[in-house]
């Protein structure tokens, strides 16, 4: 279909109700969907989509700009708007404790991190609950953006022992590898894994919809003398990853 042919305002006028912005936004998640506009694919301006539709350009650029908030279109500066590309899904087992640095390094993806918080302070009440902490305690909490080859993946927020890692800012990479430094790795792990939708601030971290599904996973790691040493909360985009697990017949 040609960009004439999609972006009249029959079209728009048959995405239901609601405001003008809100139909038009459903035209273009519609025509992504449906392989309709590409991967990679250009836009019209949007003073030809407004033409086209027979809508104010103040309408058009708030469908576009939610659809680039979602991160389902790419603005390029001089180049104009395009359709970004999928998401590759990413297969995590859940037989491995690994951090997040060494899962995208094996499957030949470059991570990086946006951080949004590395402080030390006093507990929560779960924390000191999962953690075994007292009043006077600390922990260390960071938080931060996982990224895969540019794609945000994932938000975690972990909590360590204030003890084991007394300065969180010196973790610049992975977790793990700063913990093994202090003699401090995990050697196993509890995972609960539960959907859930996320809510606006982190839709916008992770350039999807608000409300859309989600993987939020619950994840307490052990020393090997058994002292809980890591209580981390994850939020995985549902669009992004697989958790695969081995399963055994019992032995008879």
């Amino acid at each position: 279909m040609t960009a004439p042919g999609l972006f009249t305002a029959d079209r728009v006028a048959a995405m239901g109700s609601g405001p003008l912005y809100l139909r038009l936004r459903r035209l273009l998640e519609h025509a992504i969907a449906g392989g309709v506009l590409g991967e990679g694919e250009a836009l019209p301006t949007e003073r030809d989509i407004a033409e086209l539709t027979e809508l104010s350009r103040v309408t058009v650029r708030r469908a576009v700009d939610d659809l680039v908030k979602q991160g389902r279109l790419i603005r390029r500066h001089g180049s104009g708007t395009f359709v970004a590309p999928s998401v590759s899904r990413v297969e995590q087992s859940l037989s491995l404790l690994t951090s997040f640095t060494e899962d995208m390094a094996r499957r030949g993806l470059t991570s990086r991190s946006e951080w949004l918080e590395r402080i030390v302070a006093a507990p929560s009440p779960d924390e000191m609950m999962v953690l075994g902490l007292s009043v006077g305690d600390t922990v260390s909490r960071l938080e931060r953006l996982r990224i895969a080859d540019e794609v945000p993946m994932a938000i975690e927020r972990a909590s360590i022992i204030g003890s084991f890692l007394p300065d969180p800012a010196s973790v610049t990479d992975s977790l793990y590898d700063a913990l093994d430094r202090r003699s401090a790795r995990p050697c196993r792990a509890t995972q609960r894994i539960s959907a859930r939708n996320v809510d606006e601030r982190e839709a916008s971290l992770l350039k999807v919809a608000t409300g859309e599904a989600a993987l939020y996973i619950e994840r307490v790691s052990y020393l090997p003398n058994g002292r809980v040493i890591e209580f981390t909360r994850s939020v995985y985009r549902g669009d992004a990853y697989d958790f695969v697990a081995e399963l055994k017949i019992p032995e008879r």
